[in-house]
């Protein structure tokens, strides 16, 4: 899959696209139906993408950042794995947020993208102010030569499904709910980074990994890890700000159940089964290490497999 960050003189070598447009956090069922449009409409053009990064919520406000769905790497994995051959993923910055809805149309999916298909949601909005609309971007078409197609929200039971509904059920530790509204559990990835090596110290040694930031999801939960070798393995995880030892980072700490090997530099993918309590403070290691021991209980409880 091919990935355009910003667009310059060799726009011209790109083919003609269907380009579905939106911000994407999640990629969930929804954003799904953006993208089979995309796919099963284009006939001779070439299934495409666009996001935007930063997410334009926390630009807007960068003191209070919209909480993370996927880490800029899943986004393009999961784009690559639904079958997309290119991904725009545009800088969002001041000067782009100024652009005139019109702007927006003729410079950046025209000019740039070379969309000759436009596929959005309902609610879709562009342009300086969010000024612009679907209605706007079907009047724009013709004289721009392309064609516009709009997508219906996808509903699960009442509502439909949107990021901010994912969002507040991980918040919540709700992780049936994201699974369903996702299409596919709930799962972070990334390289495994050297710690300080004090989980092993308590008998817990841990791989950690750097969430996307800041997390939609935090706390205690149960476990499964694959990559390098693993498949589905069993663990324990902490993803916050470990608060004990004064932490401002966000950071996923693992806890593989029977393992002994070295996974330092490995990428690997965390699937999130069962959330198991809120992180919190302690007084000492030592009312820390016991409540490792009842979380690391309960979430093999979890994972044990039903007969």
């Amino acid at each position: 899959m091919r990935l355009v960050r910003h667009f310059n003189s060799d726009r011209d070598k790109l083919p003609a696209t269907s380009v579905a447009v939106g911000n994407f956090d999640g990629l969930h069922r929804g954003h799904q139906a953006l993208i089979d449009a995309a796919r099963g409409g284009a006939g001779k053009l070439l299934p495409a993408l666009m996001c935007f990064e930063p997410l334009p919520a926390t630009f807007f406000k960068p003191d209070s950042p919209q909480p993370r769905l996927l880490s800029v790497r899943d986004k393009i994995r999961l784009t690559r794995d639904y079958g997309l051959e290119l991904m725009f993923m545009l800088r969002f910055n001041a000067e782009f947020a100024r652009q005139s809805p019109e702007r927006f149309v003729r410079d950046v999916l025209v000019r740039g993208a070379r969309a000759e298909r436009v596929i959005v949601g309902a609610d879709f909005r562009f342009g300086s102010r969010a000024a612009g609309n679907v209605a706007m971007l079907e009047k724009l078409g013709p004289r721009y030569g392309f064609t516009v197609e709009r997508v219906e929200a996808v509903a699960d039971g009442e509502e439909r499904i949107s990021s901010t509904r994912i969002r507040t059920a991980l918040f919540e530790g709700d992780l049936a709910e994201a699974e369903r509204l996702l299409g596919r559990p709930y799962r972070i990835s990334g390289r495994v980074l050297r710690g300080r090596a004090l989980g092993r110290d308590l008998g817990f040694p841990t791989i950690n990994i750097r969430p996307p930031d800041p997390p939609a999801l935090s706390g205690i939960l149960a476990v499964r890890v694959s990559g390098d070798g693993l498949e589905s393995h069993p663990g324990v995880a902490s993803l916050g700000h470990r608060p004990v030892l004064g932490g401002t980072d966000w950071l996923l700490e693992v806890h593989l159940f029977d393992y002994d090997g070295d996974l330092y530099g490995k990428h690997l993918e965390v699937e999130f089964v069962e959330f198991i309590r809120n992180e919190e403070h302690f007084d000492d290691f030592e009312a820390m290490t016991e409540q490792m021991k009842q979380d690391a209980a309960k979430a093999r409880a979890a994972l044990k497999p039903e007969t």
